[in-house]
This record gives structure tokens, sequence and C-alpha cells, in this order.
């Protein structure tokens, strides 16, 4: 299949999380489910993805820190059998080095630049460079850690893909325009043809009625 999502199960509420995990399997596309900081955190979520069988799982976790404590974080977690993992590209090449030292069978997604920034938060920030030019940076490094996929925003995509040879994973996928807290955006179909592998869809998919919005993405693609 190569049209491939990854939903974003962004809730604490397991009966919730099952439903969109009953509600969206189909045979037309490649279905993941992205869970993070907010679901990993939670009470019952550990306990959730370790019992959660035959699905393909991303966790979200976005380490950001000191190499020993993200290849210590990475070990911690090795029981729930995760298949995706992010790390922020800006942790630092050694920090990136350390983490793909022990992912062992998990697939180790560096993240570039939030697409919730833009050029003027990366001001901000302190970046001197643009968007374009910092996940250009950024992508380099990945290659260079050796990372197993990316994750960019849509229109990033085709300069990426010069320099990193694996799996790329788009968030900030809308239907339409509405973009809610995202500022980079782009249609499921804009973002396959630019070369994205994986999708992430959240809102899009679990607001209102799951098994018609799947539908949706569905004829939506095909069309």
């Amino acid at each position: 299949m190569n049209n491939k999502i990854f939903i974003a199960c962004d809730t604490t509420n397991i009966s919730k999380i099952k439903k969109i995990i009953n509600n969206t399997q189909n045979s037309k596309i490649k279905v993941g489910y992205k869970f993070g900081l907010e679901f990993l955190n939670s009470k019952n979520g550990r306990r959730f993805i370790y019992n959660l069988k035959n699905k393909i799982v991303f966790a979200d976790l976005k380490l950001h820190d000191i190499p020993n404590t993200c290849s210590s974080a990475i070990k911690a977690i090795k029981d729930l059998r995760v298949n995706y993992l992010t790390i922020h590209i800006s942790s630092g090449l050694e920090a990136l080095k350390a983490a793909k030292k022990v992912s062992g069978k998990i697939k180790l997604v560096g993240v570039t630049t939030l697409t919730s920034l833009d050029n003027k938060n990366l001001k901000e920030i302190g970046y001197n460079k643009s968007v374009k030019n910092l996940i250009i940076h950024q992508s380099k490094l990945a290659q260079k850690a050796k990372l197993d996929a990316l994750v960019c925003d849509g229109k990033s995509v085709k300069y990426v893909k010069k320099n990193f040879k694996k799996e790329i994973i788009t968030p900030g996928i809308r239907f339409n325009n509405n973009k809610n807290d995202q500022k980079r955006t782009m249609t499921p179909k804009e973002a396959f043809k630019n070369g994205s592998n994986w999708l992430v869809i959240g809102r899009p998919i679990t607001k209102g009625n799951i098994k018609k919005n799947i539908q949706k993405l569905i004829y939506h693609l095909n069309k």
C-alpha cells in the first residue's frame, strides 16, 4: 500500500482511543497510530501501549536532551515495543548518534522544525536561518546520524529528499484551509505527490464521524 497514514491519537481517554482504532481499520490505506506526550504521560497510557497488539505504534516523545538522557529514555521504553520514536534533530549530532546506537528495532525519527513555527518564530528563538534552510540543514544531520526517518512539513519534502534517503513523515495535514495551530499545512494528496512516505493526520479524522472521515480521505486520495 502506497498511502500510509499515522492517526494522531491526541487524547488521554482510552475509550476514545479504542474507538479511533476500531473505526480506522480499512483495506485501502495502511494505518499506524501516533501517541504523543499527552497520552504516554497519562495514568493508563503506558499500559495501553504495552498491551496493544498487531498495530504500528509511533511514540511521538520528541526526545530533546543530552546524549546520555536520550539513550537512557529509549532503553526505558523498550518494553513497549514501539515501531517509531521521535527525537529532535536540534538535540545535536552526538545525542542522535547515542540514541541510534541503542534504538535496536525501533525506527528513530528525527524531528526537524515544528510545523507550528514560521520564519518570524525562528527569529524570536534566535535562529538566523529561514524555515526552509534550517530544515535542509537538519536533514543533512539526520542522514549523518543514520536516522531511520524524518519528520518535516509537506513543502520541505522535495528539498530534504536530496539529502535524506529514508522514510519521510509529514504532519500538518489538512483536508481544507482550517489550519488550527499549524502554520505550514498541506492536503494529503499534495503531500504524497511531494514524496512523503507517511502522513500524520489527527483532527480531520478523529473529530466527528471517524468512519466517514476515513472514507473521505480514501476518496480524496483516489480522485
